[in-house]
């Protein structure tokens, strides 16, 4: 099935320049499409989601995505000269969400958003509430003040326990190694794989699983871009300046505040929040659905918990897995979207085993068993610790 990528002119606002928003609609048309918008900043919407696009168009689903501006498709304004860092506000995100949506003749839409994007569904939410028809938030970010849950999760699992994951922790980096390597490559192979990956890691000498590990989560001091993929340099500005990701280190372990430490002097300063999510979904009076994973760091179950008491009509829906569904185990979020669209997402909670149970699709699905047969092999040729 071929995708016809389109183009929207997206006028010159404040001084900064107009430029073509990309997008792609799939599937069967309807009234109310599914808008799903993918995680970061920086993951782009057309290239690296085709797949599943093809499997939504074949379960009936009418889907549309949009590239994130500053990313892939929607990158350059019409001179190629990359958008600037005063183009990039969440605000004008939602304003490019919302073009779409007109020039598709589309009142109201599904909102489906994971991580970053769950950020953008709410937002959107609160500042076009009347072009919402449903929403479902994957690995639900909400506030910068949940940085406190993260940090408490984390410490718990591999730091304060009297057990092989944090004395194995706690030993690896008081033999000299990075705390904040440390931090990202044990948190990355928890989320992927669950503890039965993360003690091998931590019960040997840094091997080949550790280092394919490190490469995927860790940043170091350069800006990671990846053409189409995956495009930080441009939107991390909206990371830095309206999602605090340079918040000040507390001086305690395992502080998530340290993963984007070496990028900071790059990007501006925290300005502050463009709305108060927490209290916004109070007054979404749409359907909602929550997804939440069980194995979670990032953005731990307490956020999707704490959003499912305050929305009027929401359904948390618990998986076995770690972050963003749309990115491991993209089926689950699917069925459970089509389940949101038919008005049917009260019997997500009753059909949580059969979500689990679905094949998982996808490089992420095969990335944890390459690890784990990585860890296997190293820990055949290094001696335990």
């Amino acid at each position: 099935m071929g995708e016809n990528v389109r183009e929207l002119r997206r006028p010159a606002a404040g001084g900064e320049p107009p430029f073509e928003l990309s997008y792609v609609r799939t599937g069967p048309r309807t009234a109310t499409p599914a808008l799903i918008i993918p995680g970061g900043p920086g993951l782009a919407s057309l290239l690296p989601y085709r797949g599943l696009r093809r499997r939504a168009a074949e379960g009936g689903l009418d889907v549309l995505m949009v590239e994130h501006r500053g990313v892939g498709r929607s990158r350059h304004d019409l001179a190629g000269r990359v958008l600037p860092a005063d183009a990039m506000r969440v605000t004008a995100v939602l304003d490019d969400l919302a073009a779409v949506l007109d020039a598709e003749g589309v009142d109201r839409a599904y909102l489906i958003g994971s991580s970053y994007g769950s950020y953008l569904s709410s937002s959107f939410g609160a500042r076009h509430p009347d072009r919402v028809a449903g929403m479902l938030l994957d690995s639900a970010l909400q506030s910068t003040e949940d940085l406190a849950l993260e940090r408490d999760r984390l410490r718990t699992l591999f730091w304060d326990a009297d057990d092989d994951l944090s004395r194995g922790v706690r030993r690896l980096v008081s033999d000299g190694i990075d705390e904040r390597v440390v931090l990202d490559v044990v948190r990355a192979a928890y989320e992927l794989a669950g503890p039965d990956l993360v003690r091998p890691l931590v019960r040997h000498r840094p091997g080949l699983a550790w280092h394919a590990l490190a490469a995927y989560a860790s940043r170091d001091g350069s800006v990671a871009r990846i053409p189409g993929i995956y495009e930080f340099d441009v939107v991390g500005t909206i990371a830095f300046r309206e999602l605090h990701y340079g918040a000040a280190p507390d001086g305690l372990p395992l502080d998530p505040a340290l993963t984007y430490a070496p990028l900071a002097e790059r990007y501006p300063a925290f300005e502050g929040e463009p709305y108060d999510l927490t209290a916004a979904v109070a007054a979404f009076p749409w359907p909602m659905v929550l997804l939440s994973g069980d194995r979670d760091l990032r953005t731990p179950p307490e956020i999707a918990e704490r959003v499912a008491r305050t929305a009027p009509d929401a359904t948390l829906v618990r998986l076995h897995n770690g972050h963003s569904a749309l990115d491991t185990h993209p089926m689950a979020l699917l069925n459970a979207t089509r389940r949101l669209v038919r008005g049917e997402h009260h019997r997500l909670p009753a059909e949580e085993p059969a979500l689990d149970r679905l094949r998982r699709t996808g490089v992420s699905a095969r990335f944890p068993h390459l690890l784990q047969t990585l860890a296997h092999a190293d820990a055949a040729v290094r001696p335990r610790r």
